[in-house]
């Protein structure tokens, strides 16, 4: 059984540690040692995330407890969690220039 890494109390996505294949099962470890198992419902790369608890459209990716992105889909649990379904908010040079631009407006 593939492992998964939660490693902070508020995330709501975990790390898999091989490549995992849809209807596969992983164990979810946690920082206390805590596990439980969780089906895989797409198949995800090694070092890529998996969704433990369902994240809503515009909702935050936590990981690491610090937010990543934000939910551009619904995912459901046991989903793959990237690029194709959350919107990263880290270095977003357009929301800055769209600050200065609505500051200019005034």
């Amino acid at each position: 059984m593939v492992n998964a890494i939660k490693l902070h109390d508020s995330d709501n996505v975990a790390s898999v540690f091989d490549l995992v294949k849809a209807g596969s099962t992983v164990l979810v470890v946690d920082k206390k040692g805590n596990s439980y198992e969780l089906k895989v419902s797409d198949d995800i790369p090694y070092g890529h995330k998996i969704a433990i608890e369902e994240i809503a459209v515009g909702q935050q990716v936590t990981k690491y407890g610090e937010e990543i992105g934000l939910a551009t889909a619904v995912i459901s649990v046991g989903q793959h969690v990237h690029i194709h379904n959350i919107e990263s908010i880290r270095g977003r040079g357009d929301w800055a220039k769209a600050e200065t631009e609505k500051g200019a407006e005034k």
